[in-house]
């Protein structure tokens, strides 16, 4: 994952320091989605501007079952934390690329080279991300998307 991923993730989660090392980060991260992340992640990530919340209810969970996690002691299940880790990844690839502003505008774009898909409504799947990161990636090297 690249290191702007996880310095949006460690941002979203209230962390303000830095993993000693990728490896360690990962290991890091994983206990961290085990364990669940905190409900205000979702909370950062509609406050930063990154996501709408009904853009988080359709890529990570629905308002009901994040209202249900509140009540709950407040953390996401795992599930959840993988989602919200998947799009921390995709927003800071696309942000890595275009900068912040144009990659919101073509996250929420449809796009041929997707099938006619915005590439934020990809992102409630794994193969879905896949897809937008080789997208992703593709531009970046300057390859016809």
């Amino acid at each position: 994952m690249p290191e702007r991923a996880l310095q949006i993730l460690h941002s979203l989660q209230g962390s303000q320091r830095k993993p000693a090392s990728r490896s360690a980060s990962a290991i890091e991260l994983a206990r961290a989605v085990r364990e669940g992340f905190a409900i205000e992640v979702i909370d950062n990530l509609r406050d930063s501007g990154r996501l709408t919340a009904g853009e988080v209810h359709r890529v990570i969970a629905p308002a009901r079952t994040l209202a249900h996690r509140r009540k709950q002691g407040g953390r996401l299940n795992q599930e959840q934390s993988e989602r919200a880790l998947r799009v921390a990844g995709v927003l800071a690839r696309a942000e890595e690329i275009f900068g912040r502003e144009k990659a919101h505008r073509w996250l929420r774009r449809p796009t041929s080279a997707l099938d006619g898909e915005a590439p934020l409504d990809l992102l409630d799947t794994q193969p879905g991300a896949d897809a937008v990161m080789n997208l992703l990636g593709r531009i970046d090297h300057g390859i016809a998307a």
